[in-house]
């Protein structure tokens, strides 16, 4: 049975939300803006089961071929993305240090992702783009000091990320790797979000990435070095975690950059991030315009 997914896109100018379905888009904005203007109060309300149990049995009001998808939570206020999470992308490291006692992260904002099927957009300022497929956690209980026992408790859905990245700008300081996570359109979320239900649904899923249809990525949730209900307890320890918050939970082995020589992303290329249970989400590439 496939899970409810739910989205954010636009349609003749106009940004909404509804239940995809094969055939389409039923519109739940038209239905419920009053009480929920976007997905994120939707969430905030913990009324993602209200509105699908609303949207059964509806046609869809907009075909899948008339919409633009857009990253399905509008405006979070943090989008917090975690580094080094997969045992083998520590060994990418080739540093010799062990396993990290705790985990890497940086924000990102909200410029910085497109939607499902919009391309990537290489920047002038580099050619150096690369793909890191990732599963993504949407908050839904706003908490601080969160106990790992009660963690999940504050996930409400799911959905998938490509945490694009521009390779030497992560490195032009000492310390910190946010301008080379922040380049405009440079990463994507969607399509949608699939309720949370589980410890079940993200205890093991696997994970991959393909570029032009070939196998670069390969895990499973399984496998991360700091779970799901760490990560929760951990980033909500420095900053309350609120409705509607993106935490990016890490990247497999075997982006781009890991290569020898390294294959980063030109335009033309597709890529496809794939997770068991949440879908695909698909962006070509394009170079940013003169």
């Amino acid at each position: 049975m496939t899970s409810p997914r739910l989205a954010t896109y636009a349609v003749n100018g106009s940004v909404r939300y509804g239940l995809v379905t094969d055939e389409g888009l039923v519109d739940l904005s038209a239905r419920f803006a009053k009480d929920y203007p976007t997905l994120r109060e939707v969430i905030a309300a913990a009324a993602l089961p209200r509105l699908v149990d609303a949207a059964a049995g509806l046609s869809p009001d907009h075909g899948l071929d008339t919409i633009t998808w857009q990253p399905p939570v509008p405006s979070p206020e943090k989008i917090i993305c975690i580094g080094v999470n997969y045992p083998d992308r520590n060994a990418e490291y080739k540093d010799g240090q062990d396993a990290p006692k705790y985990p890497s992260m940086f924000m990102r904002t909200p410029r910085s992702f497109v939607g499902h099927e919009t391309p990537l957009v290489r920047p002038r300022a580099s050619p150096q783009l690369d793909y890191e497929g990732e599963l993504v956690i949407i908050i839904g209980k706003a908490g601080r000091h969160i106990p790992e026992a009660s963690a999940l408790d504050h996930i409400a859905a799911l959905t998938l990320c490509n945490e694009g990245t521009i390779r030497d700008w992560v490195r032009h300081a000492k310390f910190n790797v946010t301008q080379g996570k922040n380049f405009d359109s440079t990463g994507s979320l969607g399509p949608w979000i699939v309720p949370y239900t589980s410890e079940g649904q993200i205890a093991d899923i696997r994970l991959t990435t393909h570029v032009n249809g070939e196998l670069r990525q390969d895990d499973r949730t399984s496998r991360l070095m700091f779970g799901f209900r760490y990560l929760i307890n951990y980033i909500s320890t420095f900053t309350t975690l609120v409705p509607g918050d993106v935490i990016v939970t890490g990247t497999p082995t075997g982006a781009g950059a890991r290569f020898d020589p390294p294959r980063y992303l030109k335009p033309g290329d597709v890529i496809e991030i794939e997770a068991e249970g949440v879908g695909l989400l698909r962006n070509g590439v394009i170079d940013e315009a003169e």
